[in-house]
């Protein structure tokens, strides 16, 4: 036992108090993101910012996601809609590699702020029925989109969301399929960052306490989900999509009365 915590107090710029808050964390957004399909990344992600070196903030956050995407999408795989999952992984592998270095010249606060405006606009804007239509360049194009923007802010499972409830129609259906979608996007993402140069060797019992946590939590959610209501669901979904997209906007706002 003196050995692991021995690890744990060698992990870069965190505490052993840190260490257990971040496994319980990653257990609580993994339970979020299981029940309604979203928010539990972006949840995360406000964490990490505070918690941990901001340079490996992105490279962790991808690491813990695409466990608790695959995992939930595993274990729901037959409600997955696999309809435009080449499209979307096409576009992906053109975002994350020439968009994402395009984004990090672009004012984090400005982009966070325009992101929150989509969403909300994707929810009860006029466009919402043409954007939700199944189409490969649809699909395509919302690959490019959310890995673009992925590698500046990390979670984009609320930008991806109003896309997958526009193609899927019953509850587990959306959750199964937006947890395979942001497996992909994570899993080429973890690639590209270890072709950077990132090293996750330093943060891997972490990584591996944030795993085990998150699976946990994964079926806590996945229990929830089974149990709520679809109209809850719908509503609860929205509230979520709604919550983050304030959170985003927020953001600029901020930024300009700090700076006046």
């Amino acid at each position: 036992m003196s050995f692991i915590f021995e690890i744990i107090s060698n992990t870069p710029d965190i505490s052993i108090i840190t260490f257990f808050i971040l496994c319980i964390v990653s257990l609580f957004t993994s339970a979020v993101s299981a029940s309604f399909g979203l928010g539990g990344g972006s949840m995360l992600i406000a964490v990490l910012v505070n918690l941990l070196n901001p340079i490996a903030v992105i490279p962790i956050h991808a690491v813990i996601q695409l466990n608790s995407n695959f995992f939930r999408a595993l274990i729901m795989w037959r409600h997955i809609q696999f309809n435009g999952m080449i499209p979307f992984f096409l576009g992906n592998l053109i975002g994350l590699s020439v968009g994402g270095q395009i984004a990090f010249n672009i004012p984090g606060y400005l982009l966070q702020g325009i992101i929150g405006i989509f969403i909300l606009y994707s929810l009860w804007g006029s466009g919402l029925s043409k954007i939700s239509k199944k189409s490969s360049k649809i699909s395509f194009l919302v690959g490019i989109i959310t890995s673009f923007t992925t590698m500046f802010v990390g979670g984009t499972g609320a930008l991806l969301g109003p896309y997958i409830k526009g193609i899927t129609n019953e509850r587990r259906i959306t959750v199964a399929t937006h947890g395979a979608y942001m497996s992909l996007q994570h899993g080429i993402k973890i690639i590209i960052f270890g072709l950077l140069g990132f090293t996750f060797t330093p943060y891997i019992l972490l990584i591996i306490f944030m795993i085990i946590f998150g699976v946990i939590g994964t079926w806590v959610g996945k229990y929830i989900l089974n149990w709520m209501p679809e109209k809850f669901f719908s509503f609860g979904f929205n509230l979520v999509l709604v919550i983050l997209a304030i959170g985003l906007i927020y953001e600029p706002i901020k930024y300009w009365i700090s700076n006046t």
